[in-house]
């Protein structure tokens, strides 16, 4: 089964959606892309996305998703890393990033018009192409990227599951993703995130593959989400918490005025949602929100019902299926139940990965076959998982992964600076958002000037939405900084 699509106003049934997808699959083989080989996809919401995502299925190649909000270095660095063999990106952001394409990646532009040399505009392009006529090759998915204490994103790059164990694997994914999402053959999904995100895009391949229905939003409107559900019946949705604060601010009169009594099944991930948060929307839309504890590596760990929600305030839930989760410390001990140490985890339903260019941080990473992220977390005495912090350092603001210390190393490069450090701090709309502790020379600098200076180089999101100017940062006998001391000083009374 391939889904009906629908976007802002164009609706494709699921047979055109498989058609197109088999055409770029053919284009793309005939560009030479080969099995195992990555293309660059740095599009919005859209129907061209959509084709990406599933002629990755047959072309047998990784699509590589780029924030669209990228700065041109940030753009230029994935570009080159993941190796990509060609770039589908939107016409408007073409101009800004020419200067970072490598030389001889080929460009298919969405709603472009005229090709020139390795450029091509991308509806025509894909008009002229014929069905992917090859051997069978592996399908794959997405290649996400993630960081780390270096700043540096990193690929991760899944391996190919044998030939033998292609459908098994398969079938526990489709199991995996209707326990963790509701997704299961004829639901109606609706996906209002970001698919350059992995949650959203992974949510949105599985509901290309399984649903009748995929409603798409080219951008979250909350009384909008709400309009779809009622118009198309939607059963099952696909939400960050940002959007549940964002919905639950709506006028009592606007909440009231649609019908909700399709929704079944609302699938959370991506950032932790305030138990108050959750409470409100379980007491607004009832017993259908659950949350999932997951990672670009790891898959999905851990699914929290609305009936743990209730009885686990603050947990992640219990592990899925197989999925094995242990609880070390710095020594690789077990940690007994509800001390906090270092998740290791393994999801037997998704292929082991490594990161792209750097198997070394993946060794980093493993322990007895399992590997972590960083979080710390612990279990209770009923198997929940509760995480104290996320990739210590890694602040999720509004469900997106934000780095420090990428922020870090742009800010050590402003004259004027002499120590800096940024930490992530409760937000009861984003979840946590962004500080920047900064030591100056007196007088050298301004809050706004810190911010500008990040806005110049880095995307919007990753711009700290507070500064402070201090004489010193705190620092522990490593010589590290305490950034656990900045919380508390500067956590919102």
């Amino acid at each position: 089964m391939t889904a009906r699509l629908v976007c802002a106003d164009l609706e494709r049934s699921g047979e055109e959606v498989a058609r197109r997808a088999l055409k770029l699959a053919g284009g793309l083989a005939r560009l030479g892309v080969a099995d195992g080989d990555v293309i660059a996809v740095m599009l919005r919401n859209g129907p061209a996305f959509v084709d990406a995502i599933l002629s990755c299925q047959t072309a047998g190649c990784f699509y590589c998703p780029v924030n669209w909000h990228f700065k041109a270095a940030e753009v230029g660095f994935l570009l080159q890393d993941s190796g990509a063999r060609v770039l589908l990106v939107e016409a408007d952001l073409l101009e800004d990033i020419r200067g970072v394409i490598p030389d001889g990646m080929i460009v298919l532009i969405n709603d472009g018009e005229d090709d020139c040399g390795n450029q091509h505009a991308y509806e025509p392009w894909l008009a002229e192409q014929g069905p992917y006529s090859g051997e069978p090759r592996t399908p794959r998915a997405h290649m996400a990227y993630t960081s780390g204490t270096t700043g540096r994103p990193k690929g991760v790059k899944r391996f190919a599951p044998a030939p033998e164990q292609r459908e098994a694997m398969a079938a526990a994914m489709r199991e995996l993703s209707r326990e963790a999402w509701g997704i299961e053959p004829g639901v109606r999904t609706l996906v209002s995130a970001p698919l350059y995100h992995s949650a959203p895009s992974s949510f949105a391949q599985q509901s290309i593959l399984q649903a009748e229905l995929m409603v798409l939003m080219p951008r979250f409107d909350a009384e909008q989400t709400l309009a779809l559900i009622e118009h198309y019946r939607i059963d099952t949705v696909f939400l960050v918490p940002i959007m549940y604060v964002r919905l639950l601010r709506l006028p009592d009169e606007i909440k009231d005025r649609y019908d909700l009594s399709s929704v079944r099944f609302v699938a959370s991930t991506g950032a932790p949602c305030a138990p108050e948060v959750k409470q409100a929307m379980l007491d607004w839309w009832g017993p259908v929100i659950h949350e999932t504890y997951a990672s670009s590596e790891t898959g999905m760990i851990t699914i929290q019902d609305p009936a743990s929600a209730r009885r686990k305030p603050g947990s992640v839930g219990r592990p899925i299926g197989d999925t094995r989760i242990r609880i070390v410390d710095e020594q690789g001990q077990d940690c007994a139940v509800g001390v906090p140490g270092i998740v290791y985890v393994r999801q037997p339903a998704v292929p082991d990965f490594t990161y792209l260019n750097n198997e070394q941080a993946r060794l980093n990473a493993g322990l007895d076959g399992l590997v972590t992220v960083g979080d710390i977390g612990y279990l209770d005495e009923d198997g929940y998982l509760y995480i104290c912090d996320r990739k210590s350092d890694m602040v999720i603001s509004g469900g997106v992964n934000i780095y420090p210390a990428e922020i870090e190393h742009v800010l050590i490069t402003l004259p004027g600076v002499i120590d800096c450090a940024v930490v992530g701090l409760p937000d009861s709309e984003y979840g946590e958002s962004l500080l920047a502790v900064v030591a100056a020379a007196p007088d050298a600098l301004t809050a706004e000037q810190v911010q500008q200076y990040v806005r110049e180089r880095l995307a919007g999101y990753k711009v700290p939405r507070r500064v402070e100017l201090i004489e010193s940062l705190p620092r522990d006998d490593n010589g590290k900084v305490a950034k656990r001391l900045l919380r508390e000083r500067f956590a919102p009374q």
